[in-house]
């Protein structure tokens, strides 16, 4: 779930229990919580005081969602609460949505959320982009395959991802799911250990096996690792009878954190070298989901990064543009799409913020939508805000921007900040 989805349904819930909407402040402290900021972090980045925030705004906000959603809301546990939420709500339009045996039901998109007054044909829309869905099918239905899905943000990972678990028979593959942005960062990514113990717990959650990690966990004598190895081993896989696809999405959380990051990444490596000769491992198949390329530290054989299956999820071409117009019942000309598409070249997100503008305001000129589009007036003015919020909260990486496009020559900056650049989607190689 990205923050724009959290403020909607956010918004969503403060509606059907108050009438009201998210107010200014209370929408800078979820967009603070989100980018894992204190309480003092948020009220000095926006000139307010503490107490205002930490004992005012935050707890009448939380007192809200908490009535709103029948369980005690708090800021260590809202990301986990309004994810939870938003897939419960899906999965009831999802049974509600008839079936068909030829056509499936397409995955909703966490990242790429179609605007709530878009009514798409047939629920959620998933536009592919050949052959990256095929590539993704013939690798997983190898024994201890391992996929990498890497792209920006809002370029459809996790769409992807469902897309493809979608695709594959629930009666033959045990599907999982597990988003890192979960995981909590003072807990877990500040030690390995609790990080493996996470990973094991939701992992298992994921696969509906039950959690017995007192029951299979030494530390003290096996270490952290091996205890997670076993665990796998000797209980998870063993309680699932056929092959398993796991779904580990925004692993690049983990990148900022060099310590959980050698330990976690460098046991997937061993799983998968454990798979070359032992066939229960076989059984479990991997799909990652990053945003940047990778800079942990990583010996060349402890890597998963440079084995298995790496693909790129292109930009939309505007024969797709098109088609996902068609989807949203938009009949829009293949003029106005030339039109808007070198100014977010295919970008999935920004395409549906434009059809969703469209649909609105069938009014207005193009020439008027373009020329306002790069400026906070037009029609992505919340993205661009977010993206020069983020710029002016981070002064290296938002120096290193500036330089970048301003210089008529070529610049280094530095692995980290270039990274982080391109997980916002503001550069496009490093």
């Amino acid at each position: 779930m990205n923050i724009n989805t959290a403020i909607d349904v956010a918004n969503a819930l403060l509606k059907k229990v108050e009438e009201r909407p998210l107010n200014d402040i209370e929408v800078i402290v979820i967009k603070g919580v989100w980018a894992r900021l204190d309480y003092d972090q948020i009220a000095a980045q926006n000139q307010y005081s503490t107490s205002y925030i930490s004992q005012d705004v935050a707890p009448k906000l939380w007192k809200s969602l908490s009535k709103a959603l029948d369980t005690k809301v708090k800021k260590s546990n809202i990301k986990s609460l309004l994810q939870q939420y938003e897939s419960e709500l899906l999965l009831k339009a999802f049974n509600a949505t008839p079936q068909s045996p030829e056509h499936s039901p397409e995955p909703f998109d966490s990242q790429v959320t179609p605007p709530q007054n878009i009514p798409p044909k047939s629920g959620a829309v998933y536009v592919e982009r050949p052959p990256l869905e095929s590539i993704c099918y013939k690798t997983l239905i190898q024994p201890g395959a391992l996929l990498r899905i890497k792209a920006p943000r809002f370029m459809g990972k996790t769409a992807l991802m469902h897309k493809v678990m979608s695709a594959l028979d629930a009666k033959e593959y045990q599907l999982g799911h597990l988003s890192f942005e979960l995981a909590d960062h003072r807990t877990h990514l500040s030690d390995p250990s609790k990080l493996l113990q996470w990973f094991c717990i939701n992992l298992g959650a994921s696969l509906g096996v039950p959690n017995k990690l007192n029951e299979y966990w030494d530390e003290e004598f096996f270490g952290a690792k091996v205890s997670c190895t076993q665990y796998l081993e000797q209980y998870l896989l063993p309680q699932v009878q056929k092959p398993i696809i796991l779904a580990l999405d925004d692993i690049d959380v983990l990148f900022p954190h060099n310590e959980v990051a050698i330990d976690f990444f460098g046991l997937l490596r061993s799983w998968y070298e454990k798979a070359k000769y032992q066939p229960q491992w076989q059984q479990l198949r991997f799909m990652l989901a990053h945003s940047t390329d990778v800079y942990v530290k990583l010996h060349i054989n402890q890597s998963p990064f440079n084995i298995g299956v790496s693909v790129e999820p292109p930009e939309f071409t505007e024969e797709q543009a098109l088609k996902m117009a068609k989807e949203y019942d938009l009949p829009l000309s293949s003029s106005i799409v030339k039109s808007i598409m070198p100014l977010i070249g295919g970008h999935p997100y920004l395409l549906l913020r434009a059809l969703n503008h469209f649909q609105l305001n069938d009014h207005v000129e193009i020439d008027q939508i373009l020329q306002e589009a790069p400026t906070e007036r037009g029609i992505f003015g919340d993205h661009l805000r977010d993206l020069r919020l983020t710029l002016e909260a981070e002064a290296p990486i938002e120096d290193s921007f500036l330089s970048l496009v301003t210089s008529d020559a070529p610049k280094d900056i530095e692995a980290k900040t270039a990274y982080r650049l391109q997980n916002m989607g503001l550069i496009s190689h490093v």
